[in-house]
């Protein structure tokens, strides 16, 4: 049994509460198979949120794109060659979660709204048998698109707001015009009742800057969460160490939670604490079908189209990296693990095998 089973805690917030009471009436299979999930961390089974990277294209080339290098493929590998999920397996992947017990998922890309096939794609996910969330830019989010997504069944929208402030974001974005999309977008999924949870990139100091607690209370305003990223050395910040967060910064913004709805990957929820949730409570899966720990560790733990979900989930719980407590991001703030990543994702193709990563004194 992994350590993760002495995570469980008492109680849930009054905000999750509320959720669940919402949960238990729009979508009680979901609700049914969230109320299990203490007794499966307390059997050392993960819970995993599946980020699904379904398609890469994007209107946007933002300074910080986490899968820049996934836009290409290897120079002997072309769409034509390498296998990449079809509807068909979208709805195998989604069996095999929901028999898992797993009842969370995140659409991402690339810019789901680009995707030609979404309706589709929400279908074979099963609205009903999962919460889904869908990540976005905000250009292209229209009253219309609210509307849509409500209707589809899609539950959670998280645009995208890099600062408060409009040049700042819009220069991060790399696309003018940027911020008053997203804003809009964020008004128009309120007005259809769609909830939505604003992300944000926090790179070094930003925590205690004026436009950072301003930011926050903007969401605070209009009775929405803020989900902090920290930055982290991949994607198009490769090897940019000058972007990490410090202890200060990461002080601060557990000083923050106390009073703003803003959180964290390692934020408690459900009543657990499962410190860093790479594998325990995140998986990210590409295009090509690779399962990787979370969004920016570019490791594959194995294929989903060479074998069961299952399998490959219970073999990232045994990489201690993965299945034991940290209390901090592993690949925001852990120098060692940092290096260790950074080491050997440079110059190769991505994602990288978990064979050439993890030695075997790194398995449980």
């Amino acid at each position: 049994m992994n350590d993760i089973s002495k995570t469980v805690i008492s109680g849930i917030t009054q905000s999750e509460s509320e959720k669940r009471d919402k949960l238990k009436k729009e979508k009680p299979r979901v609700y049914e198979k969230i109320l299990r999930y203490k007794e499966k961390v307390a059997r050392g089974e993960a819970i995993p949120i599946i980020q699904f990277q379904y398609r890469y294209p994007c209107n946007y080339t933002c300074e910080h794109c986490s899968i820049k290098r996934f836009q290409t493929t290897k120079k002997e590998e072309t769409e034509d060659t390498r296998r990449v999920f079809t509807i068909p397996d979208v709805k195998e992947l989604f069996r095999q979660a929901d028999e898992m017990g797993l009842a969370n998922m995140t659409i991402t890309g690339g810019e789901p709204l680009l995707f030609p096939d979404f309706d589709e794609l929400v279908g074979a996910i099963g609205p009903d048998r999962f919460y889904i969330a869908c990540d976005t830019n905000g250009w292209l989010l229209s009253k219309d698109w609210a509307k849509r997504l409500k209707a589809l069944g899609v539950d959670k929208v998280q645009p995208s707001l890099d600062s408060f402030y409009e040049h700042e974001h819009d220069e991060f974005r790399q696309k003018k015009g940027s911020y008053k999309r997203v804003m809009d977008a964020i008004n128009f999924c309120l007005e259809e009742g769609l909830s939505v949870m604003l992300q944000t990139v926090l790179t070094k100091h930003r925590a205690s800057s004026k436009e950072f607690l301003e930011l926050l209370e903007f969401a605070k305003s209009k009775g929405v969460g803020v989900y902090v990223c920290y930055a982290k050395p991949v994607g198009a910040y490769e090897g940019n160490m000058d972007c990490l967060i410090t202890q200060e910064d990461a002080d601060r913004v557990r000083e923050l939670e106390k009073e703003y709805n803003v959180f964290t990957h390692m934020t408690p929820s459900y009543g657990l604490n499962l410190g860093c949730i790479t594998v325990k409570r995140m998986v990210s899966v590409t295009r090509y079908g690779d399962v990787m720990p979370c969004p920016y560790i570019h490791v594959s733990l194995g294929n989903f189209f060479s074998e069961p979900l299952k399998d490959i989930i219970e073999r990232g719980m045994q990489i201690k990296w993965f299945g034991e407590y940290h209390p901090e991001c592993i690949l925001g703030e852990n120098m060692d693990f940092i290096k260790l990543i950074t080491d050997k994702i440079k110059g190769k193709p991505l994602p990288i095998p978990y064979t050439e990563v993890f030695k075997e004194e790194d398995f449980m």
